[in-house]
Formats: structure tokens, sequence, C-alpha cells
């Protein structure tokens, strides 16, 4: 299942179930489990951990060092779990020392072609990456997340869960779970109501969600603590609301509005 034109480091530890395709370059302090496809002409450094049956397509960098100045070889490692599909050129750096330390990627994600993934971002689960969407450093996206091809996030900002970005999507704040959206700067243009609906949101927590939605990002100027107490109470109903309350109580960056 190893091309024999691959080239892969006595350090590295690749489960024999593993195909590796030609031209493919795995360095030492690599470890990849059971299942996986390594395509043609994949770069893979480490120290980086990849879980099972991820599909790795031709020409990624995974696991190469940071893009930061400040990186001066300090212990930073990569870790991707299982089931994801990693398309052509995709690029996944390492974490660094002052952010510390790990890039992570859960498991069921997609992400497409170009896509780029800087230090120290960290990823959870079955988001949708479309093509050439890219992280700056130290950012964080939330399970069933989808960034439009050609979305840009910020160094340090956040995309919450089941949130949505519109093609071309510059994102400069933290973008709160389910909310949709788009622009330059992005703004945000609702819920997302249909990405809630196929993941089986009753109606009620969808409404719920629409009301803290307008109460906490369509708002104007500081939120009053009224607003906070009232939707406390719909978050004990509602793990939406709650997801959402605390999310924008914890915003550093500032929320879209």
């Amino acid at each position: 299942m190893i091309h024999p034109t691959a080239i892969i480091d006595p350090a590295a530890n690749v489960h024999k179930s593993c195909e590796v395709g030609p031209y493919a370059v795995i360095g030492a302090d690599v470890v990849i489990g059971s299942g996986n496809t390594i395509g043609p002409h994949t770069v893979i450094t480490g120290p980086t951990k990849i879980g099972q049956d991820n599909h790795i397509f031709q020409f990624a960098s995974i696991g190469a060092d940071p893009q930061d100045l400040k990186f001066d070889g300090e212990d930073s490692r990569l870790e991707i779990g299982s089931r994801n599909r990693i398309r052509e050129f995709v690029t996944i750096n390492r974490g660094t020392g002052g952010g510390g330390g790990l890039t992570r990627i859960g498991d069921d994600n997609l992400l497409m072609a170009y896509v780029h993934i800087a230090h120290d971002c960290l990823i959870d689960n079955h988001t949708v990456f479309a093509n050439s969407a890219s992280l700056a450093g130290h950012v964080s996206v939330g399970d069933y997340a989808i960034l439009g091809g050609f979305s840009l996030v910020h160094q340090f900002s956040r995309v919450g869960a089941h949130s949505f970005s519109g093609m071309g999507s510059v994102i400069n704040k933290d973008v709160p779970p389910y909310v949709l959206v788009t622009g330059h700067y992005a703004e945000s243009k609702g819920i997302n109501k249909q990405g809630l609906k196929r993941r089986d949101f009753s109606s009620d927590e969808i409404s719920a969600i629409q009301k803290s939605y307008l109460r906490l990002v369509r708002r104007k100027g500081v939120i009053e603590e009224e607003v906070f107490a009232e939707l406390e109470e719909l978050a004990e109903q509602y793990e939406g609301v709650k997801n959402m309350l605390e999310f924008v109580r914890t915003a550093t960056r500032g929320t879209v509005s």
C-alpha cells in the first residue's frame, strides 16, 4: 500500500493499513493511524499525529513550521482526528510556543482545495471549509460551522458552532453560534435557519435562537443587564440560547453585528 517512490522517515510511525501515494514525503515524529489515504506528493512533517480513516489528497502540506516570525524552533505539534477529507493544496501549520503549541483539527471535517489553517488554530468537528477559506493564527471554529469560499478570518477570532459565512467574507470579529454572516467586513444577516433545520433543531428552539440573535447580535450599543437576565431564563430551556449567551459574554474582540 506504500508506493515505492514515497519517502518515509524511519522515525515515522505509519500504520500498515495506510495507503501512501507516489512521491509523498512523511517526516520523523509523524504518527499516522489506521485506514488513512495519503495522496501523491503530499508532505507531512512533525510532530504530527493523525487519527484514522482520513483522506489527504495530493499536494497537501501538513504539519509544517508556523508562518510566525516569532517562531524559533520551539516544541509545537499538530493533531488531526479521524474521517477528515483534506483536499488538494491544503496547508495546515503546527502551533507556536506563545500560542499553546498546538494546532488541532477534530473529526469529520471537509477542507476543500487551497484551504489554509494557520498556527494554534483549534477546529472542532463536522465543519466545512470551502475552497481557499483561510484562518490566521489562534482562530477557533466550532462544530458544524461552514466557511464559504475565500472567507478570511482574522487572528484570535472565534467562529461559533453552526454558523455560516458567505463567499468572500472577511471576518475580523467573533461570529456567534448559529449566525449567518457575509461581507467585507462581515456583518450578520440572520441565523443559519436552514442549517439548524437540517440538524434537527426543533422549531421552538430555532425561534428562541432567533430571539437571542435579535437581542445579542443585531443590537445597537451596549447590551443591558436586563437582556442578559431575560435570556438566562430562556437558556434554562434551550441549549442553543445558552451557547449564544455564553459566547457573547466571553467575546474579547467584539462580535459581528
